[in-house]
């Protein structure tokens, strides 16, 4: 699966890195910009899956930003401001945010946003499926269908076999499985353990 790219639009390069740093720990690709006119030339020209974005940047402020991405993608965006009114807070949230930081920021809460705003857009955004076909224990996204796992808003990449297990104990998350039965519920009727 591709990996998750955000977009952080901040004029003052120090909050950028700072950000970025935190993402990228995190496996996240992270994409800087200064200006609100290379937000939507970035948005144009590839796939963006978050934008953090700071409200107060050249050529084009973020509120403004905003409204133009909304008229065209559906993605989620953090504004990430020193504006710390609650009518600016209202205001970005109106306009089309779906979350609101103020500056100073916690770089560990900005990335537990990130991860809630991706998770819930993932969420939202996952095909109509057989509801017994996915798993779905918040952090921890199990699709049978697709034969996919999704841990934080990351996929997860698994052998055949080892989905296959893990599918088994999390559709039974109380019940204890003997060595044995898991070979034979996932190798076959007919396979024996020897270990």
């Amino acid at each position: 699966m591709k990996r998750i790219s955000i977009l952080v639009a901040d004029d003052e390069e120090e909050i950028a890195d700072l950000v970025a740093i935190h993402l990228e720990k995190e496996g996240y690709h992270v994409i800087k910009v200064s200006d609100g006119q290379e937000v939507m030339d970035i948005i144009q020209s590839q796939p963006i899956d978050l934008l953090i974005l700071d409200i107060m940047m050249p050529k084009m402020d973020g509120y403004e930003v905003t409204r133009h991405i909304r008229e065209q993608y559906n993605m989620p965006i953090i504004f990430l401001s020193a504006k710390t009114s609650d009518f600016d807070k209202v205001q970005g949230l109106v306009i089309g945010a779906d979350d609101y930081m103020t500056k100073p920021f916690s770089p560990i809460e900005l990335v537990a946003r990130v991860n809630a705003q991706l998770r819930r857009f993932m969420k939202l955004n996952q095909p109509e499926s057989n509801p017994q076909t996915i798993l779905d224990y918040g952090e921890l996204i199990i699709s049978a269908d697709e034969r996919t796992v999704t841990l934080y808003g990351r996929s997860i990449e698994l052998t055949p076999k080892e989905f296959d297990i893990l599918y088994l104990l999390a559709k039974y998350p109380k019940k204890v499985f003997s060595v044995e039965h898991i070979f034979q519920q996932v190798w076959g009727v007919g396979y024996t353990f020897n270990g």
